[in-house]
């Protein structure tokens, strides 16, 4: 075991080339949602049926010893060396960190025709903001909004964007949900 995952500060490229392999992710996802520890044997199992889309009562065993293999072997050793894990290969244990709590903000999935939640807040408030000024100083002749009613407009509009983005963000995480988010739920 090495001491370095317990005291690991990670770099932008440790986490990217931690989290760039679907196994890791997997592995990373299972430690979050099963209690931070568990043994090699019962998290390749849980990769196996993550990979193949399929329940974990029908992992076979050549699936299982594949992915088994190549997390002990390769996958863990690496994250050990992020530290991200603590991996005994020894008793076939294998922890999340201390440090690898630092990794959420890395894990937000935005998918190809996404736009990041950054725009919608950023649209959002400069629309809010611009009817404000506007409503304020008298630019907007067009509106007769009172300046208080759209200050109150745009800050239940950020209020209510950061719930609907805090509950998605939530379905989205690593460890949050039982499969990770990759997996058809």
């Amino acid at each position: 075991m090495t001491t370095q995952a317990t005291h690991a500060e990670f770099t932008r490229d440790d986490i990217y080339e931690a989290l760039s392999n679907k196994r890791r992710r997997f592995v990373m996802h299972y430690l979050q949602q099963y209690g931070h520890t568990g043994s090699l044997g019962t998290i390749a199992e849980h990769v196996a049926a993550w990979e193949n889309n399929i329940d974990l009562s029908a992992v076979g065993s050549g699936d299982r010893k594949n992915v088994y293999t190549s997390l002990q072997q390769f996958h863990l050793p690496k994250m050990e060396d992020i530290g991200l894990i603590i991996f005994d290969q020894r008793a076939g244990t294998v922890e999340l960190s201390q440090a690898a709590a630092d990794i959420d903000i890395y894990t937000e999935l935005v998918g190809r025709h996404e736009l990041p939640w950054s725009m919608y807040y950023l649209s959002l408030g400069g629309i809010g903001g611009s009817i404000v000024t506007g409503s304020t100083v008298g630019t907007i002749e067009f509106i007769d909004i009172d300046p208080l009613a759209s200050a109150i407009f745009t800050v239940t509009s950020i209020s209510v964007l950061a719930v609907v983005h805090t509950y998605y963000m939530h379905q989205d995480r690593i460890g949050e949900n039982e499969k990770p988010p990759e997996v058809a739920q």
